[in-house]
């Protein structure tokens, strides 16, 4: 479902992406629990498609719960957190919230 909702997204069709992606993340979260590290990306996933449609409100606060999942998971001090801090950091660079961004770097 993943792959095909990024084919999808890479497609400009992102009204077809949209429900596989959550349904992605539905399934994930219902099998695994919503603390788990697939949950966090599948939460990107759908972020990144937010992000493409300039659906800055919505993205935002999946992007925070990735990164909460992935510090949880494996520590705040984890390469992997960076990746989530710097998708945070896009996300306020596009919205022009340069403040925020310097933050976060």
């Amino acid at each position: 479902m993943n792959n095909l909702a990024g084919l999808y997204r890479d497609q400009g069709k992102y009204s077809e992406a949209e429900p596989l992606y959550q349904r992605a993340l539905s399934i994930r979260e219902d099998q695994l629990g919503p603390q788990y590290l697939d949950v966090a990306s599948s939460l990107n996933n759908l972020t990144e498609l937010y992000l493409a449609q300039g659906k800055y409100s919505e993205a935002e606060p999946l992007y925070q719960q990735a990164l909460s999942i992935i510090e949880d998971q494996l520590g705040p001090q984890h390469l992997d957190v960076v990746s989530s801090l710097n998708n945070l950091v896009g996300l306020y660079q596009a919205q022009g919230k340069y403040s925020k961004a310097e933050a976060f770097y």
